[in-house]
């Protein structure tokens, strides 16, 4: 998933930060002896922390579906990583690493959300939207100082970029057989209510037994109440009103 975010990440700075200008986009830590290596203009987003999101995680199980909508399976939900980029320009002329961030600013704020178009590898045709912010006040454990001095570098202008990412979690369990059948209830007569159901040796489960009239105010037709289920264990009671003949 990390690298996806990159390759994507890659994709929104090139098109719509740089525009298509011959500033390089790299990847890597800004420590002393790589930035004595660079001898053209880069823009560098250094990935210095990874955290999960604990606040969108989701425990309840989802349903897989076919084409035709019957659920297949369930599967857990995606978690949600946030990835911290450190976001650097290096170029000759302060003025011009300025403009560079100005652009990248401008780009991340105007994307809140990854474009779909450029998301790639396992993020493309997700519906769990890859999130953007920029430049905001980072936690409090957590100084873009000590990033500088954990490099070994001086400090300098930089962007704190977050991407929050769904990393998919693959497990699945089969969901049961659909169920074709509508439900059948066997309700005895009054005539048969003192005799109850039969039950020999291969009976069904779920046939009503052991029937109690039950007298309603007003009515003198007494209701029934049926008993589901089998004698080692019973099922739920359903009580039948009877209207009276006319």
């Amino acid at each position: 998933m990390i690298q996806d975010v990159d390759e994507s990440l890659r994709a929104l700075v090139k098109r719509d930060a740089l525009n298509g200008s011959g500033v390089d986009v790299a990847f890597d830590a800004p420590t002393r002896e790589w930035v004595a290596k660079r001898n053209a203009p880069v823009v560098d987003m250094y990935l210095y922390d990874i955290r999960e999101d604990t606040s969108r995680r989701q425990t309840a199980w989802e349903d897989v579906r076919d084409e035709t909508g019957r659920v297949t399976g369930r599967r857990l939900p995606p978690r949600r990583y946030r990835l911290s980029y450190l976001v650097t320009a290096w170029t000759q002329r302060p003025e011009d690493e300025h403009r560079l961030l100005s652009s990248m600013l401008a780009c991340f704020v105007q994307n809140e959300y990854m474009p779909a178009d450029l998301l790639s590898g396992t993020l493309e045709g997700d519906e769990t939207p890859v999130l953007i912010t920029v430049a905001l006040p980072p936690e409090q454990d957590r100084s873009i100082a000590d990033t500088w001095s954990a490099l070994g570098g001086e400090l300098k202008p930089s962007l704190d970029l977050v991407v929050t990412a769904p990393l998919n979690v693959p497990r699945t369990i089969a969901a049961g057989p659909p169920v074709l059948e509508q439900p059948r209830l066997v309700i005895l007569g009054q005539e048969n209510a003192q005799a109850g159901p039969k039950r020999g040796k291969g009976a069904s489960a779920g046939v009503a037994r052991q029937p109690a009239a039950i007298a309603t105010e007003g009515s003198t037709v007494p209701d029934e109440t049926v008993v589901a289920g089998s004698d080692a264990q019973s099922g739920r009671h359903i009580r039948v009103r009877q209207l009276p003949s006319r």
